[in-house]
């Protein structure tokens, strides 16, 4: 999102996070570290869970990642537990995240054991339960491509690394693997919406052409309150539904967050009813989306 992270001010819809969110975006995060822990404990740790991963390799990813968020949640110049790479988590853009940053995570991170990423994960996660338990989670930190993220953010990404990337374990050794509802619905609203609200940085960034003029997408769900989310220019900041949004969508959370990380074709969740588009000029959402996505 080029520019936004110098008009921020722009977001006038008010946070999504509540003591409640937060109690139980921290409830969530500790179900689900079990169940992703006893996954990877239990498959075979040389099957494919993507096209370029391994169980390990996916497993070691979110390990990673959740040792670095125990320094993240302390302070922005608080030293990272492994070397080099505060350096791609500032130059980090959705089109670069592989080949920088998670490219940087594997060499230093080399751990594929599974006992030893499980005992890392758990620890990690503690550590964070630990040093967020009395924090205000509205708090913002430094994230990827010099964006903001409040701690409650962090906390529901986090949660959400676990669910897609269990999934993707599961479905390499052939077992099941639910995403509740209303686990999605932290990361849309605690993540997603806070990140929009709060400064996204540079890590939209990229070559292309930005498109001209206001694209206003209003997000419905019956897990989430609703909320708009507006692309101006390459701009991006929230605001409260009003009649004048361009596009509307009806989701249930886990489709729509199985849809922005490719796991499931845009598609397929229209069929099934998971996703509803409607509105004034729907077509618009094509545009939005290019902008507005996920790695």
């Amino acid at each position: 999102m080029a520019g936004s992270r110098y008009r921020t001010h722009r977001a006038v819809a008010a946070t999504r996070i509540t003591p409640e969110k937060w109690d139980a975006a921290r409830d969530a995060v500790r179900d689900v570290v079990d169940r992703f822990g006893s996954l990877v404990e239990c498959a075979d740790p040389r099957a494919m869970a993507t096209d370029d991963w391994t169980v390990m390799d996916t497993a070691a990813h979110v390990a990673a990642i959740a040792w670095l968020n125990t320094s993240a949640v302390v302070s922005d110049d608080t030293p990272l537990p492994m070397p080099g790479i505060r350096e791609h988590i500032a130059a980090a853009t959705v089109d670069n995240i592989h080949t920088g940053l998670n490219s940087a995570l594997f060499h230093v991170y080399p751990e594929r054991d599974p006992g030893e990423v499980v005992a890392r994960l758990r620890s990690s996660i503690d550590e964070i339960l630990r040093l967020t338990a009395t924090a205000d989670p509205t708090r913002t930190i430094g994230w990827l491509g010099e964006s903001r993220i409040p701690v409650a953010g962090l906390v529901a990404h986090l949660t959400n690394e676990l669910l897609l990337h269990g999934r993707d374990i599961a479905r390499a050794v052939d077992v099941p693997w639910s995403i509740p509802h209303a686990y999605a619905a932290q990361f849309f609203e605690l993540f997603l919406i806070e990140i929009a609200r709060n400064g996204v940085g540079h890590i939209l960034d990229d070559v292309r052409r930005a498109h001209q003029g206001r694209i206003a997408v209003e997000f419905r769900s019956a897990y989430t309150s609703p909320v708009t989310m507006v692309l101006d220019t390459g701009e991006v900041w929230i605001e409260e539904p009003s009649r004048d949004n361009d596009v509307r969508v009806y989701f249930k959370p886990a489709a729509l967050s199985l849809v922005l990380f490719h796991r499931v074709p845009r598609a397929r969740a229209a069929m099934t009813g998971s996703l509803r588009i409607w509105g004034r000029r729907p077509w618009l959402l094509g545009p939005f989306l290019r902008k507005v996505r996920l790695p």
